[in-house]
């Protein structure tokens, strides 16, 4: 017996590859809704032009030369995390613990820093810089060698090491705080500047933006030509391959993550060594979980995460700037970014997939 049925309108098909253009062209298309959503959430909450709004987040971000510095050490930081982030998850590691990877990174180089005032800068710079690479890569050989091992979820391990790492922070923060009480520990050997970076032509900042400049392009080469990186691409594509070829699955897995972990522990000796000068749980500020947006909207590619980075650090930067010039709550900063990053991320699925019309009228 015929029966009719009615079919979809539409129905979703997989792309192909499509050209580098039209991809460029969806991006650019998702930012600008995104700018539009913003400025009229921006217009309805201030009351004020559009175009004003955005020219004091320019100001925000490039006003002073002092304004332009902080703007380009954000955008360093933000890159540096999203970097070390990125081996893992083009191994579809999915490493949720970049957050507490930098914190254990900056908790370590701040112990030496805080215990052995009395050494050379050099030789005290070089003992927090090994403790912060040692305790982040530790961070990340965790959660790997217990997935190669055992098979665990990864993303719960990693989710539940941030909070080991806050404990431990918390804990050595109150118990080193200046003055008792304060739940501080305040600036660390501001007397003497032992274990800071030193300034590189008048510049604080410019020591941490060079280490992530160098560190973005020995990362695109690793993960483009050399053998770990072709390991790395393997294993993220398809597990049963890489063994077929004789790939050791397990090995690649726990070096991946303590190369991912040694490398928040790098940013995590930035932070304290380079511009911080201290300790505190929210020192990483929730860029190990932002990272990870930037990372993937990057595709993996160093070179273009830094634009996207300097997308977030930009919008982030300037919004704090109305919000202060506006006298709107903090947190509008936060929702802006989020708008950006909602709408970079939700154009993906017009870059993997696309609607296609379906014939009215199909008899089954």
């Amino acid at each position: 017996m015929n029966k009719k049925t009615k079919t979809p309108f539409f129905h979703i098909v997989k792309r192909g590859e499509i050209p580098r253009w039209e991809s460029i062209m969806i991006h650019a298309i998702a930012l600008i809704l995104a700018l539009i959503l913003c400025a009229i959430l921006t217009t309805l909450l201030t009351g004020q032009n559009p175009i004003d709004v955005y020219a004091t987040m320019f100001e925000g971000n490039f006003g002073t030369e002092r304004k332009t510095w902080i703007l380009l050490h954000l955008l360093a930081v933000l890159l540096g995390i999203s970097l070390a982030l990125t081996p893992a998850f083009k191994m579809r590691f999915w490493n949720i613990g970049g957050e507490g990877q930098v914190l254990i990174g900056c908790m370590a180089s701040g112990a030496v820093m805080h215990n052995w005032p009395q050494l050379p800068n050099a030789l005290l710079l070089l003992l927090m810089l090994i403790a912060a690479l040692a305790a982040g890569a530790l961070w990340g050989f965790l959660p790997a060698i217990c997935k190669a091992k055992w098979g665990t979820n990864e993303t719960l391990f990693t989710l539940m090491m941030n909070y080991v790492a806050i404990q431990i922070t918390a804990y050595y923060t109150i118990r080193w705080e200046v003055p008792k009480g304060s739940g501080k520990i305040g600036i660390i050997n501001q007397a003497s500047h032992k274990g800071w970076l030193p300034s590189i032509a008048g510049q604080q900042y410019l020591p941490t933006i060079l280490v992530v400049a160098l560190l973005t392009v020995l990362l695109y080469f690793y993960l483009k030509y050399s053998k770990q990186g072709y390991e790395i691409a393997v294993v993220g594509e398809s597990e049963r391959t890489a063994r077929y070829v004789g790939i050791k699955v397990e090995h690649v897995i726990v070096r991946t993550m303590s190369l991912t972990g040694a490398l928040c522990g790098l940013m995590g000796f930035l932070l304290v060594s380079g511009s911080a000068h201290t300790i505190t749980t929210t020192l990483s500020d929730g860029r190990g979980f932002t990272g990870v947006m930037v990372a993937w909207m990057g595709k993996f590619n160093p070179i273009i995460m830094i634009f996207t980075s300097f997308l977030i650090s930009f919008m982030g930067n300037g919004a704090q700037e109305v919000a202060s010039r506006f006298h709107l709550n903090h947190s509008f900063s936060d929702i802006l970014t989020g708008i950006i990053i909602f709408f970079l991320i939700g154009c993906e699925f017009f870059v993997s997939y696309k609607l296609s019309h379906n014939k009215k009228g199909k008899e089954e």
